[in-house]
């Protein structure tokens, strides 16, 4: 918006605080537990913001669609018709979210194990703090409004006399809008609309949606065909970036050693006399038992 009251600047730091808040809990907590901190953790921040994200555009959302409700009009009312909006939404893609992670703590590689518990709580936090403190964060936005105040100072913003000789920009960013109108809720979003009389008229159709049926079970077929053809394992070649120094090794060793299969190490863990030649014999021939 070009306004200096209603940018919501402010609200959209705040919502990435909150996941940012989230990922400090969690990481807390787990390393207060003794939980085992891996490289793999560090990638859990960016999932964490995304969902911390896109849970603040639906709390506003839902908090801007409560101002177009008249008998909701003071903040309470507001707020209450926001979580009952947007909590049940936000509380089941949470519960999604964390019952996958914590299904993943079951495996047997450590690394995985702990990228999941770290995600997971952070889910749990992120949670917590969506409808606690950016529901604060909401309600303190909103009284700053109604009082016309700067988004950046906090101070009062009143309307000039000689507004109507000033720019559309001077008003915008030194009075708070373009016209001497206070501030009023907005109009519904133009993609609300679209999808409101063009999108959702359209799948209601009959055969829309028996063609929506027809393409999801095709996909669904398509889906389980893909999982009786997956194979187990990995080839670290993947895990190396095209101009890497182990990409020549990896193909060489399909190349001329692919036909001797993996490789088998023995280890010694104890102390040896590896001068008697009665130990060197003693050894080779378990090499060539194992061969």
């Amino acid at each position: 918006r070009l306004s200096c009251i209603r940018n919501n600047v402010w609200l959209a730091c705040c919502g990435v605080i909150s996941a940012g808040l989230a990922v400090l809990s969690s990481f807390g907590l787990m390393l207060f537990c003794g939980v085992p901190f891996v490289v793999t953790v560090a990638n859990a921040p960016f999932l964490i913001l995304g969902v911390g994200v896109d849970d603040m555009f639906i709390m506003i959302a839902s908090w801007e669609q409560s101002s177009r409700k008249k008998e909701k009009s003071d903040v309470k009312s507001r707020l209450a018709e926001t979580y009952a909006e947007a909590a049940l939404s936000v509380t089941i893609t949470t519960l999604t979210d964390v019952l996958a992670f914590f299904i993943g703590t079951w495996t047997a590689f450590p690394s995985v194990r702990s990228f999941c518990l770290y995600t997971g709580t952070a889910f749990v936090f992120c949670y917590l703090y969506t409808i606690t403190f950016f529901g604060a964060i909401i309600v303190l936005n909103h009284k700053n409004e109604q009082q016309n105040r700067h988004w950046l100072t906090c101070m009062p913003v009143g309307v000039d006399e000689d507004q109507a000789e000033k720019s559309c920009l001077y008003n915008a960013c030194c009075i708070g809008s373009c016209s001497r109108q206070s501030s009023q809720p907005e109009s519904e979003h133009p993609l609300s609309i679209f999808f409101k009389k063009y999108y959702g008229p359209f799948f209601t159709n009959k055969w829309i949606k028996l063609l929506v049926v027809l393409l999801y079970g095709a996909y669904l077929g398509g889906s389980i065909y893909g999982c009786t053809q997956m194979k187990e394992g990995i080839n670290l070649r993947n895990l190396a970036s095209d101009d890497s120094y182990v990409i020549p090794y990896y193909d060489d060793n399909d190349k001329y050693f692919s036909a001797y299969g993996p490789r088998v190490m023995v280890v010694i863990t104890e102390s040896v006399d590896y001068w008697n030649e009665t130990v060197h014999l003693g050894i080779e021939n378990c090499t060539q038992n194992l061969e």
